[in-house]
């Protein structure tokens, strides 16, 4: 089982993936990919909150 420290990287790592796929699909216009995404990152986001992770600086979208 993964060690929380790992859980945590990974997840952190996935939001900040998802941040930049969602900039991208925002400067290219791609609505339906963007609300796609922006279900993802709202998932990843309470799952960051759930584990404590303070979001300040890495939440680059803030929605």
């Amino acid at each position: 089982m993964p060690h929380s420290a790992e859980i945590v990287k990974d997840v952190v790592d996935q939001f900040q993936k998802i941040q930049t796929h969602m900039k991208n699909a925002k400067k290219e216009n791609a609505v339906e990919t963007y609300e796609g995404l922006k279900q993802d990152y709202l998932s990843l986001k309470a799952i960051l909150n759930s584990l404590g992770v303070n979001l300040t600086d890495i939440d680059r979208i803030k929605e």
